[in-house]
């Protein structure tokens, strides 16, 4: 099973959170202090972290940041204040790949694990009804490559690091070039159809995808927004 790191200054979380995915088989390791954590993490980096936001010394947006110079490809889930929306996209734009509100279900929080542990093992999740299945070949658009595989991508033979998420939203609209995907259909593609998200979350994902891109090609602007309606590849 996945070796999980979990860092949150609230010990009660810890103790709950750790004995839930200890019962599901999963191995956690356990941090209280950011920096700590830090210097367990560097050098052994787990399969997937589960980082607070606020916490003292170092906040989990300064600790992901550290921890994702040595491992880019870190899967993340950020624990955020119920009502703190900044948090959340915050979150994202640094590069997690999912969050949850405090206080959360147990159900709910196993949910999250697991997709996020799938995607970044190339186990996709099963799309919803009516949603295309992921596929795992190599697919070239124009510029474009993008490796399942290998979790690759490259834009003009330049490579672009993408987190999990990321990868399959470009994956799902890249399959398709000129057809609109709507962001429903972009959750189906990259998310368990029990884990909510909402239009927020795939907005401030694709805002991410087009600033990675934009690094090695200015000119970049193959992800079209249509207002109201999705977001389409143009090749």
């Amino acid at each position: 099973m996945a070796n999980i790191a979990l860092v949150d200054d609230d010990k009660n979380i810890l103790a709950s959170v750790s004995m839930l995915l200890e019962q599901e088989g999963y191995h956690v390791r356990t941090f209280s202090d950011p920096a700590a954590a830090l210097t367990a993490l560097a050098p052994s980096p787990p399969d997937l972290a589960i980082l607070d936001i606020k916490m003292p010394r170092m906040d989990g947006l300064e600790l992901l940041r550290r921890l994702k110079q040595g491992t880019p490809e870190l899967p993340v889930i950020f624990l955020t204040s119920k009502d703190e929306e900044i948090d959340e996209l915050m979150g994202l734009n640094a590069g997690a790949d999912d969050y949850i509100r405090k206080p959360f279900s147990q159900r709910l929080l196993l949910e999250r694990v697991r997709a996020v542990l799938r995607r970044a093992d190339g186990k996709h999740v099963p799309a919803a009804a009516g949603a295309e299945a992921p596929k795992t070949e190599a697919l070239v658009r124009g510029k474009l490559a993008l490796d399942p595989q290998r979790h690759e991508c490259t834009w003009g033979g330049k490579p672009v690091r993408l987190t999990v998420t990321e990868f399959l939203i470009l994956q799902a609209l890249a399959q398709r070039p000129g057809f609109v995907k709507s962001r429903d259909s972009l959750m189906d593609a990259t998310y368990d159809d029990q884990v909510y998200v909402d239009d927020r979350t795939i907005d401030s994902h694709i805002k991410r995808l087009r600033k990675k891109f934009k690094v090695v090609a200015d000119d970049f602007d193959a992800i079209e927004t249509l207002y109201g309606v999705g977001y389409r590849y143009r090749e």
